[in-house]
């Protein structure tokens, strides 16, 4: 038991010199490389200036899958476009359509984007451009006479609001 303890010792102190012997080296590694950075000059920053956006001319607002067909919602559609948001928004509340409610809706947020992220004038506001679009188009089926059955397409719409300050 003597001699592996003997060994042990041996085997430690070789490796405590070595160990040393790295730190020394890396010391004197780090010792060389603060001159090299020194010696590098700075370099001057070309400061790129990004091109200013233009300000906003313009709110929108669009109503994705409305269920209503595009044939109904622009019946509702064509009564205001070109109109103030005020006066547009007082018709809609008088026309007896199932489109009313979601074209007033759109045109109520198009009006809110328009006031609170870009600061527009509430009063000043109109509608520049407003559509309606197709949209999802679901199949489903009838039951028909004799066991037969015939197709029937339940149609949805995007309805687009765009408004604009005078």
């Amino acid at each position: 038991m003597a001699e592996a303890k003997k060994t042990t010792a041996k085997k430690s102190a070789p490796k405590k010199v070595a160990e040393e012997k790295a730190v020394e080296v890396k010391e004197e590694v780090k010792v060389e490389e603060a001159p090299k950075k020194a010696k590098k000059a700075p370099k001057e920053e070309k400061k790129v200036e990004a091109p200013k956006k233009p300000a906003p001319t313009e709110a929108r607002a669009i109503a994705y899958n409305v269920r209503v067909t595009p044939r109904k919602a622009r019946l509702v559609i064509d009564q205001v476009r070109g109109k103030d948001v005020k006066v547009a928004l007082g018709l809609l509340r008088n026309i007896n359509r199932a489109a009313s409610e979601p074209v007033s809706k759109v045109i109520r947020s198009a009006a809110a984007n328009a006031i609170n992220n870009f600061g527009f004038d509430e009063d000043k506001l109109y509608i520049s451009e407003i559509y309606a679009n197709d949209g999802l188009k679901m199949r489903r089926y009838l039951p028909r006479a004799k066991g037969s059955a015939s197709g029937l397409v339940k149609r949805n719409c995007h309805i687009t609001c765009v408004v604009k300050m005078r």
